[in-house]
């Protein structure tokens, strides 16, 4: 596939700008990486009609489309303020990585990385693993001197 149209270009920009905005997120501070998460997903939209997450290898692009998890903004930046693809970041560059479960890569990878707008993004986040009373009352005990 050759290089998308000004027009889906154009579209995923005019998205990217906005969710960026709504979910108190900048882009990579290194303008190629942005642009060519964004000319990835305007190819999607012209292949499939969707955005689907261009950062991924798939067996098949139009089957995990329909499953949506990877449509951008993709559940783990809906859910956890994290964006693997770094197209949304902090400032500094850095992914968000505080609401991550332990052990997700992002963490094992980056370590914790703190959200600097909490109030913002997140719209999913009720659906985000959480850890049973057990394990954090074990973590809390953990934690006393």
């Amino acid at each position: 596939m050759g290089e998308p149209s000004k027009d889906s270009l154009d579209k995923m920009w005019k998205f990217v700008k906005g969710f960026a905005e709504k979910s108190g997120t900048t882009f990579h501070p290194t303008p190629a990486v942005t642009e060519a998460v964004v000319k990835g997903l305007a190819m999607h939209v012209e292949e499939m009609g969707k955005p689907l997450c261009p950062c991924n290898f798939y067996k098949d692009k139009q089957a995990e489309a329909k499953l949506r998890r990877w449509i951008c903004a993709c559940d783990e930046m809906q859910i956890y303020k994290y964006c693997h693809c770094l197209l949304f970041v902090r400032e500094d560059g850095m992914p968000i990585t505080e609401y991550l479960p332990e052990g997700h890569e992002g963490r094992e990878v980056y370590g914790v990385i703190t959200d600097p707008t909490p109030d913002k993004g997140r719209a999913l986040r009720h659906k985000a693993t959480q850890p049973d009373a057990a394990t954090t009352a074990t973590q809390d005990d953990q934690r006393k001197p």
